[in-house]
C-alpha cells in the first residue's frame, strides 16, 4: 500500500502525558503548553479531562484550561469525559468534542475502572445521547489493544468487537491504543487488518507507547495498513504505569521527525514543537522525553 500524502497528529500531552505527572502542575502552564502546541499548528489538541479529581488530581482544574486558553479556527479542543456527569462539564467549559474509553481486557477493565467491558460501555450510553442533542462530536479510545498487564496476549477479534462497539454508539473515529507498548509492526499490521474488516481504516488512529522502543515502527506499519490518524505527546509526557521507569507515549516530535522524511504532511513546526516540548519539561524538571529534541537542542 502506498503511503499517504498527509496524516493528522491528535496531541495528548496536556491530558494523557500530564495526567501521570507526580507534581503538581499550575493551571497557567497547562494553558501555555496548549497555546503552544496550537501555535506550532496542532490541529487536535486533547486540553483536558473531566473526571472527578479525586482519581485524576492533575486533570483538576480543567474547566479554567479551556477558559483560558487561546483558541484558534480550525483546532479542535477536546476532552476526556467518561461519564454524563463529566460531560456535562465539558459542555459547560465550552468543549467542542468529547473522548469515552474501553479496555479491549477484561481484567484491565476490572482493575482500571471496576467494571467489566460490557459494563463501562453501557455507561457511555447516556453520554452518547447527550453529545448527539448538543451535536459534540466523540472520539472512543480502546486500551490495552496489543497486550494487557494482566492478561498478556490480547486477541484481535476482542479488540475488534470493542472497537465496533464503540463505532456503532457513535464514536466518529477509534484509536486504538497500545498501553503498555508491547506491539511489534507484525501485530500491528494483523491488529490494524482485523479491525479493518469491521471499522472503516479512515475511521481508525494508533495510540502507541514507546515502552519497547516499537512506536514508531508501529506507526509506520499502520500508515502501511492505511491508518493515517495518530495519537502523540509532546517532550515524549506520561510515563507507562505498567513497566517502572518506562517511557509511555511516543513523542510527538519523534512522530513528526518521521512523517517529515517521509513527506507526509502533518502542518506541523517541528522547531516550535521542540520548543514547546522544551518549555513544559523545564517546568516539570524532567528531562526531555523525545530523541529528536535532545539532538536538535545538543547541537
Amino acid at each position: 500500500m502506498l503511503l499517504p500524502q498527509r496524516a493528522r497528529l491528535v496531541e495528548v500531552g496536556p491530558r494523557d502525558g500530564l495526567q501521570n505527572e507526580a507534581r503538581l502542575i499550575e493551571v497557567a502552564d497547562k494553558i501555555r503548553l496548549v497555546d503552544d502546541l496550537t501555535d506550532a499548528g496542532l490541529a487536535y489538541i486533547e486540553a483536558g479531562s473531566f473526571v472527578s479529581p479525586k482519581w485524576v488530581p492533575q486533570m483538576a482544574g480543567s474547566a479554567q484550561v479551556f477558559a483560558g486558553i487561546q483558541r484558534r479556527e480550525n483546532v479542535t479542543y477536546a476532552a476526556l469525559a467518561p461519564n454524563l456527569r463529566g460531560f456535562e462539564d465539558a459542555l459547560t467549559a465550552g468543549v467542542k468534542e468529547v473522548a469515552v474509553f474501553a479496555a479491549a481486557s477484561e481484567a484491565f477493565s476490572q482493575r482500571n475502572i471496576n467494571c467489566s467491558i460490557s459494563e463501562s460501555l453501557d455507561r457511555f450510553l447516556p453520554v452518547m445521547e447527550a453529545a448527539r442533542l448538543h451535536g459534540i462530536r466523540v472520539r472512543g479510545y480502546v486500551s490495552c489493544v496489543l497486550g494487557c498487564p494482566y492478561e498478556g496476549a490480547v486477541a484481535p477479534k476482542q479488540v475488534a468487537a470493542v472497537a465496533n462497539e464503540l463505532f456503532a454508539m457513535g464514536c466518529y473515529e477509534i484509536s486504538l491504543g497500545d498501553t503498555i507498548g508491547t506491539g511489534t509492526p507484525g501485530t500491528t499490521r494483523a491488529l490494524m487488518d482485523t479491525v479493518a474488516g469491521q471499522i472503516p481504516r479512515g475511521k481508525l488512529a494508533g495510540h502507541f507507547h514507546d515502552t519497547y522502543g516499537q512506536a514508531l515502527s508501529n506507526i509506520y506499519a499502520s500508515l502501511l495498513e492505511g491508518v493515517e490518524v495518530f495519537d502523540s505527546s509532546v517532550a515524549g509526557l506520561g510515563g507507562c504505569p505498567y513497566a517502572k521507569g518506562a517511557t509511555g507515549n511516543v513523542a510527538t516530535e519523534d512522530v513528526l521527525y518521521m512523517l517529515n522524511g517521509l513527506e507526509i504532511d502533518t502542518g506541523v513546526d517541528l522547531d516550535k514543537l521542540i520548543a514547546a516540548g522544551q518549555r513544559i519539561s523545564d517546568v516539570l524538571g524532567r528531562s526531555n522525553g523525545s530523541r529528536v529534541a535532545k539532538a536538535r537542542l545538543s547541537v
